[in-house]
C-alpha cells in the first residue's frame, strides 16, 4: 500500500488595497490625520453702483508719469479716470470750469470712477476697445527722476472701490503707492498728519507727482515700503535703473 502523495500547501495571498501598504495600528484619536487647513477666503469685492455728480474742477490729480488720472471737484468729490484720457480732458477743461461726471461709485465713498466727463457741450467717454481691435501704440512717457517730498497731508486719495492708493500734500504734490501699501501704513495717512517720501516721479505744468519707494512721518523714520520695514537707510535706485510700472 502506497502512501498518498502529499498535498501542496496553500500559498499566502497578499492583501489588496490600502492594507497592502502595511499593518494598520490603532492608536486612538491622537493618531488621526489632521484635517487639511482651509485656504483663506479672498476679500469680497465692493459692489459698485452707477452714480453722477457735477461741480467745478478744483484741480487735477496726476500720476508719476505726469498724466492726469483724476480730478477733484469743489464739492470734495474725487473723480478717477484712466490716464489715456488725460490729453483729451486737459485740453477740454481747466480749473474753474463746470463739469458733469457719470460713472460708478462704491457705497457712499468720496471717490468715483468716471465713465464720461462732460463740459462746454462736449464729452470725453472711456470707451472699451472692440473685441479683436488692434491695441493703440504705447503713449510716450517722460523720464522719471529721483524726488523727495514732504509736508502735511491735505487729502487721502482712493480708488473708485475705496482702496487707499495715494495722498495729496498741502503743497499740491501727489504721492502714489499701491493699495496694499496703503493698508500697511494706514496709521500714517490722516489729513493734517506729516508725511515725508522718497521715490520717482515728474514735474510738469499739471503738477508734481511721485511713486513712493520710502516714506515715514519724519525724514529720520523713512521706511522702504516696497520690501517692508527696514532697520537702516536704503539707497534710492541709481539713475538709469529700469522704470517700474505705475
Amino acid at each position: 500500500m502506497t502512501d498518498a502523495a502529499p498535498r501542496p500547501q496553500a500559498r499566502p495571498v497578499p492583501p489588496r488595497g490600502p492594507a497592502a501598504a502595511g499593518p494598520v495600528i490603532a492608536a486612538g484619536p491622537a493618531a488621526a490625520m489632521p484635517a487639511p487647513m482651509a485656504a483663506p477666503m479672498p476679500p469680497q469685492p465692493v459692489p459698485m453702483a452707477q452714480a453722477s455728480v457735477s461741480g467745478t474742477l478744483a484741480r487735477w490729480l496726476i500720476n508719476p508719469n505726469g498724466e492726469a488720472d483724476g480730478l477733484l471737484l469743489d464739492n470734495g468729490t474725487q473723480v478717477n479716470f484712466p490716464p489715456h484720457l488725460s490729453a483729451d480732458l486737459t485740453a477740454l477743461v481747466q480749473a474753474g470750469d463746470r463739469v458733469e461726471v457719470t460713472g460708478w461709485r462704491a457705497g457712499d465713498g468720496q471717490a468715483m470712477q468716471a465713465q464720461q466727463i462732460a463740459a462746454k457741450g462736449r464729452a470725453v467717454v472711456d470707451t472699451p476697445p472692440n473685441p479683436g481691435a488692434v491695441p493703440p501704440a504705447p503713449r510716450a512717457m517722460g523720464a522719471l527722476a529721483a524726488m523727495n517730498a514732504g509736508g502735511r497731508i491735505a487729502r487721502v486719495l482712493t480708488t473708485g472701490r475705496g482702496d487707499t492708493n495715494g495722498v495729496l500734500l498741502e503743497d499740491g504734490t501727489v504721492v502714489r503707492f499701491p493699495p496694499h501699501v496703503g493698508r500697511m501704513i494706514a496709521g500714517l495717512l490722516q489729513p493734517g498728519a506729516p508725511l515725508y517720501v522718497q521715490g520717482w516721479g515728474t514735474r510738469s505744468n499739471l503738477g508734481t507727482a511721485l511713486e513712493a519707494t520710502r516714506l515715514g512721518a519724519t525724514p529720520q523714520s523713512l521706511q522702504d515700503v516696497l520690501a517692508g520695514p527696514v532697520s537702516g537707510p536704503v539707497d534710492l535706485p541709481r539713475p538709469g535703473a529700469p522704470r517700474r510700472p505705475v
